[in-house]
Order: C-alpha cells, then structure tokens, then sequence
C-alpha cells in the first residue's frame, strides 16, 4: 500500500510539474533579450547588440548556471554526446568585464548546438559580427528552430533543428540559415540566405 501511495505521488507530481512548464516565457536581461521554452528547454529566440569587439578578458573557471524561476537545460543535456553549451549571444561580444562576460553563461543563452557548427561556421561568424562592431552598433537576432523531427535527448531537452540569425548594421541586413549538424569543410557565407 505504501509502495502504491508513493507511485500516485510520483505521478501527481510529475503531472503537475509538466502541466506548469511555460511553452514561452520572454526574460530582457542587461545584455540580452530571450524568448525561453521550458517545455524544450532551450532558448527560441536571443536578440543583442555587440557590446565589447575587443574585450580580452579571462573567461576560465567560468561555468553554465541556471536562473531562477525558470525551468531550462542543464548539464545533464550536454554529457556524452555531439551538443555543445552553444553560446547565443556569444561570451566574446560582452567580455567587457568578468560581471558582464559572466551573464552570457546562463541556461538562459545556451542551445544544443552541434559541436562542429558551434566550433566553426558560427563562430567565424561571431567574429565576422564583432570586427563590424568595431565600425557600427551592430545588432544581431537569432531564432531557435524545430520541427518534427528535432530530438527529445533521454534527460529531456530538445535539440533544434537549427538557427536563423539575422544581423543588421549600417542600414544593412543579412540573413543566415544554419542546419544544427555537422557543418565541417564549408564556410558560414555558404548559409546566406539574403544579400
């Protein structure tokens, strides 16, 4: 009878703490605005302007946290497997001082990026992005993509599909669509979408 009680517990409490997970909860913080899913736990949406181009300060020792009040990813989602803790609005772009660099690593701003995409095209895109901040205030959107057949990974967050980022400057707009896998040997104009 007691093994049984505890079941229902269980089971009234999981019910009742998925029925409470926001499909989309909007969080402006100093640096970056996000539109956060705690039902996929990740990021849908990130907009931010480029802060710091040249900033040099160290980022060691600095780790993903969770906020909160909001229910997001975790380490859990990131073990044993191609995802990186992908930056989305990038640590390089806000390491004007550690109190501001260290904002960029929340759950907040972290999607399951593959590692190959986050380590290449992506980041010579951000660096693309702060050479142009050093010349105009450059602001950047990104949006999180899925479809159906994003992945639910076993500690139950969602991997997207992609990512959508738009940035404009100087009256100008580019757009740019990254398929979330292995982008290895290609370069990021190669996912241009706009000229």
């Amino acid at each position: 009878m007691k093994n049984i009680l505890l079941g229902l517990l269980l089971i009234f409490f999981i019910f009742n703490t998925s029925a409470q997970l926001r499909e989309s909860v909007i969080i402006e913080t100093d640096i970056f605005t996000v539109e956060y899913s705690e039902i996929l736990e990740q990021p849908m949406r990130v907009e931010y302007t480029i802060l710091c181009p040249n900033g040099n300060i160290n980022r060691s020792g600095m780790g993903f946290y969770k906020v909160n009040n909001v229910h997001t990813s975790d380490d859990n989602d990131y073990v044993n497997n191609v995802w990186d803790k992908g930056h989305l609005a990038p640590a390089a772009s806000f390491n004007c001082n550690k109190k501001l660099l260290a904002k960029t690593f929340s759950y907040l701003n972290s999607a399951l990026q593959h590692k190959s995409l986050n380590r290449g095209v992506w980041s010579r895109l951000e660096a693309f992005e702060r050479n142009l901040a050093n010349f105009y205030t450059v602001k950047v959107k990104i949006e999180v993509l899925f479809d159906e057949n994003s992945k639910i990974i076993s500690s139950g967050a969602t991997v997207p599909s992609g990512f959508k980022k738009t940035i404009q400057w100087d009256n100008k707009v580019e757009v740019f669509l990254f398929p979330n896998a292995n982008t290895t040997g290609t370069n990021w104009v190669d996912y241009r979408i706009t000229k």
